[in-house]
């Protein structure tokens, strides 16, 4: 991307269904960060202040309040896989959560782009500032879980999760003691004296 394409890009309007999407938020003070061109007039990938959106291309103004949101403390993962004329592709794995303290990876959404434009640079920056501590520890008998501290918004405190490395290690009761004690170790070193 040329110096004065980039200039262009990062002073031009966001497309008015992405506009419409976000200013239909419950939140009155999200904003759009960056946005990346989806392939095939699909619409657009759309980076927040709260999360990523997907704003279909046809979207009205009527069904504006209906796009999802993926906030930044539910990416597991967001990899970014670059082509040489300013595109690429986004694969994105969300966290939920299936019972207290631990959350699972959905399956991973592919997102490819014909114009990334700033996309892939805010993603990385707003999915690092939500992990303050992440620590991989193994499990007995092979495997293992990632132990994450997060910020979330509106919490004052930072959540703390496992998240197995194969979910089946989920009903396997040794597994399941041996990451329940791990989460409660790191809370514990968490805490304030």
């Amino acid at each position: 991307m040329s110096v004065a394409s980039a200039l262009r890009r990062r002073f031009t309007r966001p497309p008015e269904p992405v506009r419409a999407a976000v200013q239909a938020s419950p939140d009155p003070d999200e904003r759009v960060l960056a946005w990346g061109v989806l392939v095939r007039g699909q619409g657009w990938l759309v980076a927040t202040s709260r999360g990523l959106r997907v704003v279909p291309e046809d979207l009205t103004l009527a069904r504006a309040g209906d796009v999802g949101l993926l906030p930044w403390h539910e990416v597991g993962s967001a990899r970014w896989s670059a082509t040489n004329d300013g595109g690429g592709s986004f694969t994105v794995s969300a966290l939920t959560e299936v019972e207290p303290g631990v959350q699972a990876r959905e399956p991973a959404e592919r997102y490819a782009l014909s114009d990334a434009g700033d996309l892939p640079a805010i993603v990385r920056r707003r999915v690092d500032q939500t992990v303050v501590a992440s620590r991989r520890s193994p499990l007995p008998g092979g495997g293992g879980v990632v132990l994450v501290a997060r910020r979330v918004p509106g919490q004052a405190v930072r959540e703390w999760t496992v998240v197995f490395d194969d979910d089946a290690d989920r009903s396997d009761p040794e597994a399941r003691e041996v990451a329940r004690r791990k989460l409660a170790e790191a809370v514990a070193a968490d805490q304030p004296d």
